[in-house]
């Protein structure tokens, strides 16, 4: 499936390098810069970010919207 990135949103991916290779929900970061040449997947429950060619992006992760994502700083 190929999928446009999205700054910021999540997704289900799976990588043969993380998680024994079994499907996980990452954040598209911009944390390296707003480039798409810079973005890295946040590996979330870490605080590791590792390269979008590294995970296969199965599907967009949709989140309640009766549970908002808050950000570090709320």
């Amino acid at each position: 499936m190929a999928v446009s990135l999205v700054p910021h949103a999540f997704y289900w991916a799976k990588s043969s390098k993380y998680f024994d290779g079994q499907p996980t929900i990452v954040r598209v970061s911009t944390v390296f810069g707003e480039d798409p040449d810079y973005w890295t997947l946040a590996l979330l429950g870490t605080d590791q970010h590792a390269m979008p060619a590294d995970f296969e992006i199965i599907a967009p992760a949709e989140l309640p919207e009766e549970y908002p994502v808050r950000q570090a700083a709320e």
